[in-house]
């Protein structure tokens, strides 16, 4: 993407390369600086932190898929309301998402998600029931 694509671009094609799991792809869209965050747990910070992250979950996921509700941009700010599924040989997770990505020059520096974590645990216990019925 160059600097010039709209933040709102930049997000989804970022989501769209995890989505084909593209990793390669994906990373790169993210800034050197950039920060990621699932909240509550502590921040990823720099383009080697977050990408060993996300090469974890690469390693214990088949499919991911994103299905965005809402999506909104004002200053290279860009809010998500998503529903992310994140499929593998025992897990299959559909959780809702709140994002909050920050885009300069055409690279997410900020990516911050919240998220239900009483729910999320709750549908990894029995993830793997869930992944028997939605196969």
């Amino acid at each position: 993407m160059s600097p010039t694509e709209s933040p709102i671009a930049v997000v989804e094609a970022f989501l769209d390369r995890l989505a084909a799991m593209d990793m390669e792809g994906s990373f790169g869209l993210l800034a050197e600086d950039v920060v990621y965050q699932n909240v509550p747990f502590p921040a990823d910070r720099g383009y080697d932190a977050v990408t060993r992250t996300l090469r974890r979950f690469g390693k214990v996921l088949t499919h991911f898929r994103v299905e965005t509700h809402h999506i909104a941009e004002r200053d290279g700010v860009v809010l998500t309301e998503r529903t992310d599924v994140l499929i593998g040989p025992l897990v299959y997770l559909d959780i809702r998402v709140q994002g909050t990505f920050e885009v300069r020059d055409g690279k997410i520096v900020l990516w911050r998600d919240h998220f239900d974590v009483g729910e999320t645990l709750l549908k990894v216990l029995v993830g793997p029931l869930r992944r028997q019925l939605y196969r």
